[in-house]
């Protein structure tokens, strides 16, 4: 008899195409991707980070209640949804502003959701980050963990129960998620009911302020895929082209065989987990440093471009600008718009506003009426 545990096996390879100066490393595995299209998933990547530089800073200024970052995990999120078709579904997790954008998603529309004026399709009723769009097949993103999970997995059998479905769904997850009782559900869900779901998770090294090391035994993330009999792959997630090929492949293997895929993408979360975080505490500067000199996606891609002679340095420079620009301007156009009329949190809960919400609303307008100059009507949508 002899008992196995996480040393009885050779941990899961990690899957890369690039190394760190952007050289192929097997020309074998080299995706083949037009050039426009490289470069639009590089500008994407680009834009994502003079967002999270500019709004990050504009939480710190007051100007939103709350922010989180994406830096250096920027290439999971357009690597991925570059490998995606635009009508696959994405229940995404809140680092995926990078999926949104290169959906199509604009910057002024990302911005308006974050400042919740009324150009917001969210009118203002999510909290900033918390996307969605149903023209471009995103389910509004939820703060608590990993409810997005059973979610995706039961899209994923509904659209298999769909004659001829060329659809599949994409769940993304973090390494803390994981940890809760409905990522286990949502596997064993997956799996028994053979859904065409591809469940990515971003493993970042830290659940907040919780290390991977205290987060989990064994080897990972992904070694819950093949106890459980999902078609399972470990990814370098700072590698974009990594990242594109196997999401590329999991979404064949996930249609052709109505089965769900486990990704697992090991990146680093360079940045705070959220405005609300203070990272320097639990963990070291040098260990942030080593990571955004030697680790970054967008460098990777960047000296990849250049030596195929798609991008020089005056380019970047020039796009940087653009892309800062575009940020600063907008912004400073979503905090002078309006906020949504008051109205707009008692309805379109309901196909026909039920009589305990009408009499809310007739109360408001009674106490409006008699005490509105106590309130910053003014700074609202009025009838």
């Amino acid at each position: 008899m002899k008992f196995l545990n996480e040393n009885s096996y050779d941990p899961i390879p990690i899957y890369r195409v690039i190394d760190n100066n952007g050289e192929v490393i097997d020309r074998r595995e080299e995706p083949n991707i037009e050039n426009e299209m490289l470069l639009n998933m590089y500008k994407t990547m680009v834009q994502l980070n003079h967002m999270d530089k500019i709004l990050y800073e504009s939480q710190r200024q007051g100007r939103i209640s709350f922010y989180m970052t994406n830096y250096g995990e920027e290439g999971i999120a357009v690597g991925s949804a570059a490998a995606l078709a635009p009508r696959d579904l994405v229940f995404a997790q809140y680092r995926e502003m990078g999926v949104l954008l290169y959906r199509g998603m604009t910057v002024t529309e990302l911005i308006n959701q974050c400042y919740g004026n009324h150009e917001d399709p969210g009118k203002g009723r999510q909290m900033p980050v918390h996307f969605g769009s149903q023209q471009r097949n995103i389910v509004t993103i939820s703060s608590p963990l990993a409810t997005q999970m059973p979610q995706a997995v039961g899209a994923a059998y509904a659209l298999k129960r769909v004659p001829d479905n060329d659809r599949c769904v994409i769940c993304y997850f973090g390494d803390g998620a994981a940890s809760e009782g409905d990522a286990h559900a949502a596997f064993n869900f997956a799996a028994t009911l053979d859904c065409p779901v591809i469940l990515l998770c971003r493993n970042n090294g830290y659940a907040i302020s919780t290390p991977t090391r205290e987060q989990y035994r064994g080897d990972g993330i992904a070694a819950r895929g093949p106890s459980l009999g999902i078609a399972t792959v470990r990814v370098d997630g700072t590698d974009t082209l990594a990242v594109y090929n196997a999401v590329q492949r999991a979404r064949k293997y996930a249609l052709g065989n109505n089965k769900p895929v486990l990704i697992e993408a090991m990146s680093y979360r360079v940045g705070h987990h959220s405005t609300s975080d203070e990272s320097s505490v639990y963990r070291p500067v040098e260990e942030i440093e080593k990571w955004t000199k030697d680790e970054s996606p967008i460098q990777k891609l960047r000296l990849y471009l250049e030596q195929k002679g798609l991008w020089n340095t005056d380019t970047d420079k020039e796009f940087a600008k653009e892309a800062r620009n575009i940020v600063l301007k907008t912004m400073q156009e979503a905090e002078k718009k309006k906020r949504p009329h008051w109205k707009e949190m008692l309805e379109d809960v309901y196909y026909d506003m039920p009589p305990h919400i009408q009499k809310q609303m007739q109360q408001m307008e009674k106490h409006l009426k008699k005490y509105g100059e106590h309130y910053p009507l003014d700074q609202h949508q009025s009838d």
